[in-house]
């Protein structure tokens, strides 16, 4: 039996080919215009680089390998990526459960576009997830429905029980669809719990440079590839080539780069929990957080992000201003740390609700700077 490897190797050989001599590491970006058809008009593989193209390719089998999935497909945002995926999957007068205390974009998706398409629509919150309501739901639903779980849970990093609910599906008859983008394949592995489909956000940890939005879904069934082939065609959600060539490049280092964010996140995470500053910390990681039980048993790394709050929303302006390692932004997962106050979204929170991600600075210096931003006045 071969030696299971570390997630910085499997990075590095997700996205390494057969060296040529003289050529360079890796090629550059695959444009659309070079493609020629052939004569024989019946086995040319690449005719349009919307259907297909060999740059997506070999970023699909990096993601692939990664998710320990029978296949991958790249899309142009993680948002795309989970609208493809409920298109392709769920029909008129179907069910699909979606996550009430997850991404919100993902609900309104869900309730206007969905529901008015004759799709019947349940919202549950993680703790739903557990106590009873989603099977409930899937016995009246009937075969066909489609459950989309987000693990860790965006904004709050409340954890569902994938092995379970993945159980509950398979009884079901129903599919499970998993957000990773919090976890990422390196902290956390759906289809290898149970789901059915992972979609994820590749812009935040995986491209880990904020400078590109991309998307992808991996399968463990490829059966379920054709509905979101052709979905993916039809709708034209597609990556571009230099983003492609981008996010491909920047799998490499992932591991080196999640590694660190997370050491940060629960380093951060254990020394907030003694700030007189703030309350509500939360963080997988940590032993004494309600989610970790949970967390421990499907999750190999925590992720990037914890939690706290500040008595209100000028108390996290303060906070933001007098960090110098901290930039206000609302995506997360890069290599710079960055703070968002997620009332301003309109996630049940409260308005001093932060969301830290944190980057890959030099640990002892990220914590001096959040201490002394914290207390300053």
């Amino acid at each position: 039996m071969s030696r299971m490897t570390g997630d910085s190797t499997r990075c590095v050989k997700a996205v390494a080919h057969e060296g040529v001599p003289g050529s360079p590491l890796q090629a550059g970006p695959v444009f659309a215009a070079p493609y020629l058809l052939g004569e024989d008009e019946r086995d040319d593989v690449d005719t349009y680089a919307r259907a297909s193209n060999p740059g997506w390719r070999a970023l699909e089998s990096a993601l692939a390998a990664l998710e320990h999935a029978s296949a991958a497909r790249v899309v142009g945002s993680g948002m795309s990526a989970i609208t493809v995926a409920l298109r392709s999957l769920v029909a008129p007068g179907s069910t699909v459960v979606v996550p009430s205390d997850g991404y919100y974009q993902v609900r309104k998706f869900a309730t206007g576009y969905l529901a008015p398409h004759g799709i019947e629509v349940h919202e549950l919150s993680v703790a739903e997830f557990a106590d009873g309501s989603l099977r409930r739901v899937l016995d009246g639903a009937g075969k066909g429905a489609v459950v989309l779980a987000e693990t860790p849970s965006n904004p709050g990093l409340d954890t569902v029980d994938l092995r379970a609910t993945a159980a509950a599906c398979r009884r079901a008859g129903a599919l499970l669809l998993v957000d990773n983008t919090t976890a990422t394949p390196l902290g956390q592995r759906p289809l290898d719990l149970g789901a059915d489909v992972v979609v994820a956000s590749g812009t935040k940890s995986l491209s880990g440079h904020s400078d590109l939005l991309f998307g992808y879904a991996a399968v463990a069934d490829p059966g379920l590839l054709p509905a979101i082939d052709r979905e993916r065609l039809l709708s034209g959600t597609v990556l571009g080539p230099f983003e492609t060539w981008l996010a491909h490049r920047s799998l490499g280092t992932a591991g080196l780069r999640f590694e660190r964010q997370c050491a940060n996140a629960l380093a951060v995470a254990a020394m907030l929990l003694g700030h007189p500053a703030v309350t509500d910390v939360r963080y997988p990681g940590l032993v004494s957080d309600r989610a970790h039980a949970v967390a421990a048993g499907q999750m190999s790394r925590f992720g990037p992000l914890l939690t706290f709050r500040l008595p209100g929303r000028d108390e996290v302006h303060r906070f933001v201003r007098a960090a110098t390692l901290v930039a206000p932004a609302t995506s997360f997962g890069g290599i710079h740390t960055t703070a968002d106050r997620r009332a301003r979204w309109g996630d049940a929170v409260p308005e001093g609700f932060v969301r830290l991600s944190c980057g890959i600075e030099d640990t002892a210096d990220l914590l001096a700077d959040l201490d002394a931003a914290l207390n300053a006045r």
